[in-house]
C-alpha cells in the first residue's frame, strides 16, 4: 500500500472520542470519520452531541457525563471494542488557589482523568488482544509547564501526562502495535479558550483582547491561537501506521512557547 494510503486509511477502525459535540473533539471526529472510521461520540447529552453525530458519516452518539463513574462504565460496555481512544473532553475553572472552589476541583479531576483512566482501564485489554490500539489523551502544553490561577486544571494536565507515560510502558510491553501519546497545544480556539479569556479579562480587569496579547500568546513565539483542526490532524498522524514508534511521547504544539 501507499504510503499516502497508510498514513490516510482508518477503514472501519472503531474510534471512541469524548468531549466530541465540540471544540477539539468535534474536529478530531470529523477527521477520523474522513479517513474511514466508524466514530462513537461521547459528550453531555444534548442538542449538539446530537448535531455531531448526525453530521458525521458513520458516527453515532454516545452521551455520557463523565464526572460521575457508573456512566463512564457504562459507555466503556456500550462502546465494545475500540481501536483507538481520544479523550478530548475537557472543562476549566479559574481561580487563585486560595479561593479555588473544592468542588471544581473534584469535578475537573474526575472529568480530565479519573475518566481517561477508566477508559483506558476498560478498553486497552482489547487492544492487546487484538494487538492493535491507538490511546491518544488531548493534554496541554499545561500538562508539562503552569500557569497561575489554574490549579485543578494543571494538575490534572500533568497527571494526563504521567497515566500516558505508564501505559505506554506497559503497552510496549504487551503489543508491539499498541502506542499511547499525548497531544499537547497550546491555546486552541475554542469554546473553552474562549471562557478563560473572557474569566481572564474579568480578573485582571483588562479587555478580551489585552488578554490574548498579554496573557495567552505572549509566550508564544508564533502569536497565533491554534486551530481546532491543527490539532486533529496531529491525531490523525498519531493513530497512522507510520507512527508506530511514536509512544509515551508529548506531542508539542506550542507556538514555540517551550522553546524559551
Amino acid at each position: 500500500m501507499p504510503a499516502a494510503q497508510r498514513l490516510s486509511s482508518l477503514h472501519r477502525r472503531r474510534v471512541l472520542v469524548t468531549g466530541a459535540a465540540s471544540g477539539i473533539g468535534l474536529a478530531v471526529a470529523r477527521e477520523l470519520a474522513a479517513r474511514g472510521a466508524v466514530l462513537l461520540l461521547c459528550d453531555l447529552p444534548g442538542e449538539a452531541l446530537t448535531r455531531a453525530a448526525a453530521e458525521i458519516p458513520n458516527a453515532c452518539a454516545l452521551p455520557a457525563d463523565l464526572s460521575r463513574r457508573e456512566q463512564v462504565f457504562e459507555l466503556a460496555r456500550e462502546a465494545g471494542e475500540v481501536d483507538v481512544l481520544v479523550n478530548s473532553a475537557g472543562i476549566q475553572r479559574v481561580a487563585p488557589v486560595e479561593r479555588f472552589d473544592p468542588a471544581a476541583w473534584d469535578l475537573i479531576q474526575a472529568v480530565m482523568l479519573t475518566a481517561p483512566f477508566l477508559l483506558i482501564r476498560a478498553l486497552v485489554s482489547g487492544m492487546y488482544e487484538r494487538s492493535w490500539g491507538r490511546i491518544i489523551n488531548v493534554s496541554s502544553v499545561h500538562g508539562l509547564i503552569a500557569s497561575p490561577y489554574k490549579s485543578a486544571y494543571v494538575a490534572a494536565k500533568h497527571g494526563l501526562m504521567g497515566l500516558t507515560k505508564t501505559v505506554a510502558l506497559e503497552a510496549g510491553g504487551r503489543a508491539t502495535n499498541v502506542t499511547v501519546n499525548a497531544v499537547c497545544p497550546s491555546y486552541v480556539r475554542t469554546p473553552l479558550v474562549d471562557r478563560q479569556i473572557a474569566d481572564q479579562a474579568r480578573l485582571a480587569n483588562i479587555t478580551e483582547e489585552a488578554v490574548l496579547e498579554q496573557v495567552l500568546l505572549v509566550r508564544n513565539a508564533v502569536k497565533r491561537l491554534i486551530e481546532p483542526e491543527d490539532v486533529a490532524a496531529a491525531v490523525a498522524f498519531l493513530c497512522s501506521e507510520e507512527a508506530w514508534s511514536i509512544t509515551g511521547a508529548a506531542f508539542t504544539m506550542d507556538g514555540g512557547w517551550l522553546a524559551h
